[in-house]
């Protein structure tokens, strides 16, 4: 049996023409002698009535102190909502089709509501389904505890549980569908001369998802490179080839010689200095504080008398909390974002800091703070200068041809 796991997100199970296309799709795959499994994420995005974002402040409207386990009750409902309507298109069609919710479909999870991972799969509802010539439409982004309770698997969730699918059934292809023609080398709203990749290896697009990039969520991708199953990222609105992610490294048609793969942008971020010497207690206490509160910390430069870092500027009224608690003297810089140049052919090669650094200067952007990693260099600025960030660094290194 040879199966294909195709994913629509949000804006592709929009309409009734985006749903048709989808049924087509996966009937085109049957022509062939393919077995396909359809994933879907919730229809539409906030304001639509099924979205996720729609559910979410519908159900807070309610109460702000609410059950994280109430509100995974509630939101299985989107994607429940959008298989059984495009399971009815393909039937629509004259093609069998059966909607599979998580839980139907073998996905048992933690009982972490509202961040669930997969902890066991059960695939042979999937299998016998397929077996009987259906075309199977499973609920992305939703699973079950073994004690019965219903799970969601966090931001990005639906693209979690095509991977975990692909890679248990042995797809032969997962295909991400969403409303871009692939992965670009930057965010094709900011960077107008944003290019196609081709092909990008795990680790680059890794690292693009989790500093920022949407086109498809970083658990998905470490889920695929674990399994060593290729992700092909494709626009459900063109015939583009799409994006290939895999071991290979990235590449723009043509020229595999850049540092550089692409360069994007993460916002929300706020800037937390403190002042403090390295013996200081207090200042160990507000690790533990921070870790209490379950505040994640980035871009973090600790030296003798300061400790600098970064935290989404959701989380950033708790950390004034703790840092009022301990009474230590503080500086708080709101409204910034990271932007990120992302190559795995960044390490060891003398220069690429100097180069960003004078395409920056050159832009007047000042740099806050900076990082590195094997395959990365971010560097955090001011909000309002993110769009001459991406430009000048997509300039410097070559992407825009």
């Amino acid at each position: 049996m040879e199966i294909v796991v195709q994913k629509y997100g949000g804006t592709s199970v929009t309409t009734h023409e985006s749903r048709t296309r989808i049924a087509q799709n996966a009937i085109e795959l049957k022509k062939q002698g393919k077995s396909p499994v359809i994933v879907v994420s919730a229809i539409g995005r906030n304001g639509d009535p099924y979205a996720t974002d729609t559910l979410i402040n519908f159900f807070k409207s309610a109460n702000e102190q609410y059950s994280d386990r109430n509100l995974d009750f509630l939101l299985t409902c989107g994607e429940m909502i959008s298989a059984a309507v495009v399971a009815n298109t393909i039937e629509g069609l004259g093609y069998k089709a059966v909607a599979l919710t998580g839980h139907q479909a073998g996905m048992i999870t933690d009982t972490h509501f509202g961040n669930a991972n997969v902890t066991y799969v059960d695939t042979h509802k999937i299998l016998k389904h397929l077996e009987n010539d259906c075309i199977v439409v499973v609920t992305g982004f939703q699973g079950m505890t073994a004690a019965g309770e219903l799970t969601t698997l966090g931001r990005g969730g639906s693209d979690t549980t095509a991977a975990v699918l692909g890679v248990e059934l042995d797809a032969e292809a997962i295909e991400i569908y969403t409303d871009v023609d692939g992965v670009m080398t930057a965010d094709p709203r900011m960077v107008k001369n944003a290019q196609l990749l081709k092909t990008i290896s795990y680790e680059e697009c890794y690292q693009m998802a989790i500093d920022g990039a949407k086109v498809v969520d970083h658990k998905a991708i470490d889920i695929a490179k674990k399994g060593n199953k290729p992700l092909i990222i494709k626009n459900t609105f063109s015939d583009s080839a799409g994006t290939i992610i895999g071991r290979e490294e990235g590449s723009i048609e043509g020229n595999k010689e850049h540092v550089v793969t692409a360069v994007t942008s993460k916002n929300a971020i706020t800037q937390v200095l403190v002042f403090s010497t390295s013996d200081d207690p207090v200042a160990r206490q507000l690790l533990n504080e921070l870790e209490s509160h379950k505040i994640s910390i980035d871009l973090i430069n600790f030296f003798e008398d300061r400790k600098i870092f970064t935290v989404p500027s959701e989380k950033s009224d708790d950390v004034v909390g703790i840092l009022e608690k301990l009474r230590l003297k503080y500086k708080i810089t709101s409204e910034c974002s990271k932007v990120t140049v992302v190559g795995n052919k960044i390490h060891g090669v003398p220069g690429v800091m100097k180069r960003l650094v004078f395409a920056l200067a050159r832009a007047n952007v000042e740099i806050l703070q900076s990082s590195d990693s094997y395959s990365t260099i971010s560097c955090l600025i001011k909000s309002e200068h993110v769009q001459d960030a991406l430009l000048a660094l997509h300039a410097e290194f070559g992407l825009n041809d």
